[in-house]
């Protein structure tokens, strides 16, 4: 006689696809601290080509010993594409930014401003329909962000300038870029290899820099492995490949909103780690945001 616990494998699926988008803002809230920490012992292209180029070697290795769908050569052009926008731009200006004395919290909060060019270009590009409801949604993520930015301005203005500015720009543009791109040419992408595409892509792209630039500045430290590590399996595996799901199954409006909410999951995180200050406009900020990505995620009815 065999017993059966727990929920059936639809309610299971159903359970864990509830939970996928608020598993990747967790996740993907903590890139922000791991970029503080990385950047104390390594340069922040040189720290990136490593992290990149871990993670495609891993997930080439996890896609080839479980004979995962092959990609092809139209697929990787593309899937070399958003890997420019999403990883190298991306993750690239944040890095630099950051290393360049713009506090993370407030890194976090500018790059949470994505999802605004993404959901309008989405719109017009993709043809993505937002519901009434989606829009009032994006435009209280909107708001939630920029109270937790003014308030941050108000506890930290050291380390804005206008070269940090521009690096956010460029990793602004970069996700929101890469974003529509993953949407409208790699929903059949192999999720294994393709993802590996794009780290390999990003990885070569951000290692002139760190060649050119950094001369290859990596100094080991436990701190430096660790912040390593962390970025490597939690943010380059785990919380891409959950927003290459999303973005598989959900319009790229929806799943850029859950952006929405890392910027004031970041200040929180700064709060606890670095002693930063935690006002009461940050905190109405994160209730709004809140508000506008359950708005913007929750299928119309």
């Amino acid at each position: 006689m065999t017993i059966v616990s727990g929920e059936p494998p639809i309610a299971r699926a159903a359970t864990l696809e509830r939970a996928a988008p608020w598993l990747f803002v967790a996740f993907w809230s903590t890139g922000f601290i791991v970029a503080r920490y990385g950047t104390e012992d390594a340069g922040p292209l040189t720290f990136l080509t490593v992290r990149l180029a871990a993670a495609a070697v891993l997930l080439w290795i996890v896609a080839a010993a479980t004979h995962a769908p092959a990609i092809n050569r139209r697929q990787i052009t593309w899937a070399s594409v958003t890997g420019l926008g999403m990883h190298a731009m991306y993750l690239g200006g944040v890095f630099v930014a950051i290393a360049h004395g713009l506090p993370s919290g407030l890194g976090a909060l500018i790059a949470g401003l994505h999802p605004v060019i993404t959901s309008l270009a989405a719109r017009w590009l993709l043809n993505e329909r937002l519901w009434p409801r989606q829009w009032l949604g994006v435009s209280l993520g909107m708001v939630g962000v920029l109270a937790v930015v003014v308030d941050r301005l108000r506890a930290h203005s050291g380390g804005i300038t206008t070269f940090t500015l521009c690096a956010m720009t460029v990793a602004v543009v970069g996700m929101a870029g890469g974003t529509l791109v993953q949407r409208s040419h790699g929903a059949r992408m192999p999720l294994l290899r393709g993802t590996a595409v794009q780290y390999s892509a990003a990885a070569v792209i951000v290692s002139v820099g760190a060649i050119g630039n950094e001369h290859w500045k990596f100094h080991s430290t436990p701190r430096l492995w660790f912040s390593l590590a962390w970025a490597l399996l939690v943010l380059s595996i785990a919380a891409v490949l959950i927003m290459m799901v999303l973005l598989q199954r959900h319009a790229a409006a929806r799943v850029s909103s859950l952006f929405f909410l890392t910027p004031a999951l970041s200040t929180i995180e700064g709060a606890i780690l670095f002693g930063e200050r935690l006002g009461l406009l940050a905190l109405i900020g994160f209730v709004v945001a809140l508000a506008g990505v359950w708005l913007t995620t929750r299928q119309p009815v």
